[in-house]
C-alpha cells in the first residue's frame, strides 16, 4: 500500500535543491553589495545587478510555493518549508533595500566601517548556504546556525559602533538620517539570517 500511495500521490523530492538555489542567490546578492561598497564608482549599475538577483529570488520563491501547493507528501513540515523559503527571501529583500537607498539618496562616498558590516552580512549568508546544503542529511546544520548567531551578535556590536560614530562625526542632519537608515537596514538583514538559522534549528530538532 505505501508503494501504491507513493505512485498515486505527488511527492516533491527537490525541495532541498530549491532551498539551496534560494540561499545561493541571496549569497550572490550579499557579495554584490560588498563589491558595490568596496568599489563605489558605479552604484546604480551595482544596484541594478542586485535588483535582478532580488527578482530572481522572488521567482524562485514563488515557484517553490507553487510546488508546495501541488505536493501531497513533503520532506519537511509545510509550515517549515514556507518559513524557511520566506526567511531566506527576506534577507535578499533587505540587501536590495540597502543598495537601492545608496542610489536613491545620491550618496557620493561610503562611510568608513559600512563595508565591514556588509562583509559580516555576507559571511552570514555564506553560512546560510552551507547550512541549507547539508539540511537533507542534517550534517553539521546546527554548527552553521551557531556561527550565524555569532555573526548576528558581531553585526549588532558593529552597528552600534557605526551609529555612535555617525552621531559624533556627521554634522549634516540629512546625511546622518540617510546613513543611519542604511546601517540599520544592513543590521536587520543580518538579523534575518538569524531568523533563517532559527527555522533550520527547528527543522533539525523535529527530526531528532
Amino acid at each position: 500500500m505505501p508503494g501504491l500511495l507513493s505512485r498515486v500521490l505527488p511527492r516533491e523530492e527537490t525541495f532541498f535543491h530549491r532551498f539551496t538555489e534560494l540561499a545561493t542567490n541571496v549569497d550572490a546578492g550579499a557579495k554584490a553589495l560588498v563589491e558595490m561598497l568596496e568599489n563605489y564608482s558605479e552604484p546604480a549599475v551595482s544596484a541594478d545587478k542586485i535588483k535582478d538577483l532580488e527578482h530572481k529570488g522572488d521567482t524562485l520563491t514563488h515557484e517553490l510555493m507553487r510546488r508546495l501547493s501541488q505536493t501531497f507528501i513533503t520532506p519537511l513540515d509545510r509550515e517549515d518549508i514556507h518559513a524557511l523559503s520566506s526567511s531566506i527571501d527576506d534577507v535578499l529583500d533587505l540587501i536590495d533595500a540597502a543598495s537601492s537607498r545608496l542610489v536613491m539618496y545620491r550618496l557620493e562616498r561610503v562611510r568608513p566601517g559600512v563595508v565591514d558590516l556588509a562583509r559580516i552580512l555576507q559571511q552570514a549568508t555564506g553560512e546560510v548556504v552551507a547550512a541549507v546544503r547539508v539540511l537533507e542529511k542534517h550534517n553539521h546544520v546546527l554548527e552553521h546556525c551557531i556561527e550565524i548567531n555569532r555573526l548576528e551578535n558581531e553585526g549588532d556590536r558593529h552597528c552600534r559602533t557605526l551609529i555612535s560614530r555617525l552621531f559624533e562625526e556627521e554634522k549634516d542632519p540629512v546625511q546622518l538620517m540617510k546613513w543611519k537608515e542604511i546601517i540599520e537596514v544592513l543590521e536587520t538583514a543580518i538579523d534575518k539570517c538569524e531568523d533563517v538559522a532559527d527555522v533550520l534549528e527547528t527543522v533539525v530538532l523535529k527530526s531528532g
